[in-house]
């Protein structure tokens, strides 16, 4: 079993480097067939430039703006069993690698594993006041997909799928801008297999977005396009704004 890490990055250059190091340093810890893929998407600064000093790691370019886009490209360049969507502001934790496999390996109709974030560069009362908010997403998540059948839970930037069972339901919607994208890959896969949501696999992330919304409307505006996206199948924000580190 292959794993395919996909990252996408539109003018990431103050990240890039930290996310490829983490991963880099995360699979020589472990024997794990493996392969590397950073989508440059549209960037107009030294981002594909870093991504490309790393040994092994490529680069595929990706043209058209838009995270479902660059998810898209990276998808279809891969050649692994499993894709693993990891965002460019994000560092891997010692041992995730392991739990990945494990969870896929234990268990074939699990199609989709995923787990919450960490803010590396936030206060840790954020954090709690973050980790509150996964776990009343996580209680609805069991009841959507428990009870309901009507959809699962996916964080972006931090989850694996199947190919196999992407290329059944057809990649991802490229008519989704950013909000919400991660939800409706969760509810289309829902439909074809076992999507698991657990704390036992979390990412840490930048918080930027967070630290420029505020966490408060930054939490509603995902719980909304969550239910938009379960609701009526497309997400309720038609638009996102890029924010970088200049910008925070």
């Amino acid at each position: 079993m292959k794993l395919s890490f996909v990252i996408p990055a539109h003018n990431e250059e103050a990240y890039i480097s930290k996310c490829l190091s983490s991963i880099l340093a995360e699979v020589k810890r472990n024997s794990y067939d493996y392969e590397i893929i950073v989508v440059n998407n549209s960037s107009t600064d030294n981002t594909k430039a870093i991504a490309l000093k790393f040994v092994g790691v490529k680069v595929v370019d990706e043209p058209k703006k838009g995270i479902t886009w660059a998810r898209q490209a990276g998808y279809l360049a891969a050649c692994g069993d499993l894709i693993a969507n990891v965002d460019a502001d994000n560092v891997i934790p010692k041992d995730w690698m392991n739990i990945v496999f494990r969870e896929f390996i234990a268990d074939n109709e699990v199609i989709g594993l995923s787990g919450p974030y960490k803010y590396y560069d936030l206060s840790w009362l954020i954090n709690i006041e973050v980790k509150i908010f996964y776990i009343l997403g996580y209680l609805t998540y069991l009841m959507n997909q428990y009870i309901f059948g009507s959809g699962s839970m996916l964080q972006g930037g931090n989850f694996v799928v199947r190919k196999s069972a992407l290329d059944r339901i057809g990649g991802y919607n490229l008519d989704i801008d950013f909000y919400g994208e991660d939800t409706d890959v969760a509810r289309r896969l829902q439909k074809v297999g076992d999507v698991k949501f657990t704390f036992d696999l979390p990412m840490f992330s930048s918080g930027r977005r967070l630290s420029k919304d505020g966490i408060l409307v930054s939490g509603c505006r995902y719980a909304i396009n969550y239910f938009w996206v379960l609701i009526f199948k497309r997400p309720f924000s038609k638009e996102s704004i890029d924010i970088r580190s200049d910008d925070i």
